[in-house]
């Protein structure tokens, strides 16, 4: 079968969570299918990008998007009524050029991974399309209303609104819904949305596995660092988390790992809080971190941080929130808290106990690679688009 996969940014490096999703799922579809692949770029694109997808597509079509352009689309979004998330990435070169791709390759079936490519594939009405919803943005929307600037709150509140309506108005437009977890399918506003299909993510457990490495850091917080829920979360970690475990335990470290941090995030470093920025090969501070620590508080979708340190053999301590997508028993599998105090005993009792640490860890490790490698989470999405 000839796949359209149609998304809002190139799936390569992997150091965001949308583009780990549609690359593992890309690699997945194109052991039995021909992926035709239209991504949007608005950045630099990776000198290594092109030549790496061109393992599994066998059409790649990337269409740059530059900030001028990008001005343009918000102004005409605001003006629309469309929600931001979805304008920020529609104009009509795009979809003309889409438009050309589809008349050539005539696909059998088009994906559209989140809401923000919608605009793109819900026009071929004769072609079946699912959509990835992947995560629930008007949830993600309004847990930021309660933590960003006031000045923010208007825009978000009217981004809210929006994005409520789009979810719930474009999920006929396509044949299929998918979704990352039963936790963000039912904050879909619509009133079928339990026909949306949870397709989890996965984890690629060839390439994380456990390694051999001397422990140089106490905890791990991993992620893309100027997303702003994992920023709230490194915030959260060392400003009020920590300092009731540097009471007890002065010498604890706290390693930030992560593409592209921000000011804020920045800010956190000191003699005890390292900023390592992007790194090749994120398998090493996994490999070398006692536990990783990721106290979400604005979690949607389930947490590729969690299924990797858990691949690894590294415990994992999370919010409740976290682990309601991943669904891992707390004290056994995982640890969870909620409050700082919480994470801090939590946090104490792993670093004092390490027979108790590496039971979470081994415990961690077989629910991951039993529940979530790519191949299996990957075929429940492929059944979905063989039988429209």
């Amino acid at each position: 079968m000839r796949i359209l996969v149609i998304l809002s940014r190139v799936p390569y490096p992997l150091e965001k969570g949308d583009k780990l999703r549609a690359f593992n799922q890309i690699k997945e579809l194109s052991k039995k299918h021909q992926i035709i692949l239209f991504a949007l770029n608005d950045g630099k694109l990776d000198e290594n990008a092109v030549a790496e997808l061109k393992k599994y597509c066998v059409v790649i079509s990337i269409m740059p998007l530059p900030k001028q352009t990008v001005i343009k689309n918000l102004v005409r979004s605001f003006l629309s009524g469309l929600p931001m998330q979805v304008g920020y990435f529609y104009f009509k070169k795009a979809q003309d050029k889409l438009d050309q791709i589809v008349q050539k390759h005539n696909p059998q079936h088009i994906y559209c991974q989140l809401i923000r490519t919608a605009e793109y594939g819900k026009r071929y009405s004769k072609i079946p399309k699912t959509l990835d919803y992947m995560d629930v943005f008007s949830k993600g929307i309004e847990r930021r209303k309660e933590t960003d600037p006031f000045y923010m709150k208007p825009v978000l509140m009217m981004e809210h609104k929006r994005l409520l309506r789009y979810e719930g108005k474009i999920f006929s437009a396509f044949n299929n819904r998918t979704i990352i977890s039963a936790q963000d399918r039912d904050l879909i506003p619509h009133s079928d949305k339990q026909l949306i299909t949870v397709v989890p993510n996965g984890v690629d457990t060839e390439f994380f596995k456990p390694l051999a490495r001397k422990k140089e850091f106490d905890l791990l917080f991993n992620g893309n660092m100027n997303y702003p829920p994992n920023v709230e979360s490194v915030e959260f970690l060392v400003e009020t988390i920590m300092p009731y475990v540097w009471s007890k335990r002065p010498e604890t470290n706290v390693l930030i790992s992560g593409a592209t941090p921000n000011a804020k995030v920045l800010a956190l470093a000191s003699d005890k809080v390292i900023i390592s920025g992007w790194v090749d090969d994120v398998r090493e501070n996994y490999a070398k971190a006692r536990m990783l620590v990721a106290p979400m508080q604005i979690s949607i979708g389930l947490q590729n941080k969690l299924l990797e340190a858990m691949a690894m053999q590294i415990p994992c301590v999370t919010s409740s929130l976290a682990n309601n997508a991943l669904k891992a028993k707390s004290g056994e599998q995982i640890m969870v808290a909620d409050t700082p105090e919480q994470y801090a005993l939590i946090i104490l009792d792993l670093l004092n106990n390490e027979a108790k640490a590496r039971q979470i860890a081994l415990s961690g490790h077989r629910y991951a690679i039993d529940n979530f490698n790519w191949k299996s989470t990957t075929s429940i999405l492929e059944e979905l688009i063989v039988k429209k």
